[in-house]
Parts: structure tokens; C-alpha cells; sequence
């Protein structure tokens, strides 16, 4: 059975989606590689509306690009499910609508693969999957800036008491937390 993981980038206060991550996204060898070798393990990404439209616009595009192709290659090639209420079929960029509720679709989700199913992005799908019981574990880069503005990670989602599975710092000072739901 697969496991649905909610993988974010952020800085040390939480915040996801300033303006401008590249001032504070940290784009280093070892934690990048790391990074890649979690998307090859994975099975499929999970994302909402907004994140696939956002998603959809760029990584297509980067394929030839000497330091994001061998990203790109990847996240192109595997499937995405996309939870929208507005979208409909049939979708561009290796990608599927979810049928239905997405809170009964997720478990079938999960019994089909066997591989990770990783959420990108922080926004509706991510509030309710975490709200609703059906995250694995919560994956969060943290990037050694304090973002003044923006949104932060998980806004009005809880209370989730977390349990943590591991913590690995690289050089560049980003740190990579999993977590999963206590008693889990």
C-alpha cells in the first residue's frame, strides 16, 4: 500500500510561497539529490488545482535546462492525480482528475500503489488530507532564511499532535524533517 506524503520546501518560520523562493530556497547538491531520489521512489503526485496549473506551466519546460533536467525528467514522466472541482478531463502533463470525493479517493489511491504518492504544495488538498487522517507523513525542507511575508506551512490545520521519524542536515544549512501523525 502506498503512503501519501505532504513534501514542502519552507524557511524556518513556515513560510512556503513568498513572493520570490528563489531568494530563499536553497538549491544545493546534497540536499537536491536527496530530493530527486525521493521523487524516483515515488509512484505519482498528488496536488490540487492551483499547484498542478502552476506546476503544469513551468516543468515541461525544463527539461533541457543543465540544472533542473534531470528533475524535470522525472516529474514529467510520472502520473499526477489532481483534486479539482473545476477542471475537467482530460488534463495535459501526464495527468488525471481524481474521481469523486477526494477523501474517498485517496485510500483507493493508496491500495493501488505500492510507492509513495507525494502532495506538492500546501493549499486546500493538503489542509484536507491532513484533516482528515489520510497523511503518512509530513516531509518539510527547511531552508535556513526567516521570510518576512507569505503564507505559512499548514495555516488552521490541527490540532496533529507529530511524531519525528528523522532529521538530516546538510551543508547548505537545509534540514529535512519527516514526521508522520502520532500513533500512527
Amino acid at each position: 500500500m502506498g503512503k501519501v506524503i505532504i513534501h514542502n520546501q519552507v524557511t524556518v518560520n513556515g513560510s512556503f510561497e513568498a513572493p520570490t523562493p528563489e531568494e530563499w530556497l536553497e538549491l544545493d547538491a546534497d540536499s537536491g539529490d536527496a530530493g530527486l531520489e525521493q521523487l524516483i521512489l515515488a509512484d505519482a503526485l498528488l496536488l490540487g488545482r492551483k499547484t498542478y496549473e502552476g506546476l503544469a506551466a513551468v516543468w515541461p519546460h525544463l527539461g533541457e535546462d543543465p540544472t533542473m533536467g534531470h528533475y524535470a525528467e522525472r516529474i514529467n514522466g510520472m502520473p499526477k492525480y489532481v483534486a479539482s472541482r473545476t477542471l475537467a478531463g482530460p488534463l495535459d502533463w501526464n495527468a488525471a482528475l481524481i474521481e469523486g470525493e477526494v477523501v474517498q479517493a485517496v485510500p483507493a489511491l493508496k491500495e493501488k500503489h505500492t510507492g509513495n504518492l507525494i502532495v506538492s504544495g500546501c493549499g486546500e488538498l493538503a489542509h484536507t488530507l491532513s484533516q482528515q487522517g489520510l497523511v503518512d507523513e509530513f516531509w518539510f525542507w527547511v531552508n535556513p532564511h526567516l521570510w518576512p511575508s507569505g503564507p505559512r506551512i499548514l495555516d488552521g490545520v490541527g490540532p496533529i499532535r507529530l511524531q519525528l521519524v528523522a532529521a538530516t542536515p546538510y551543508r547548505s544549512g537545509v534540514v529535512w524533517l519527516r514526521y508522520r501523525p502520532a500513533g500512527f
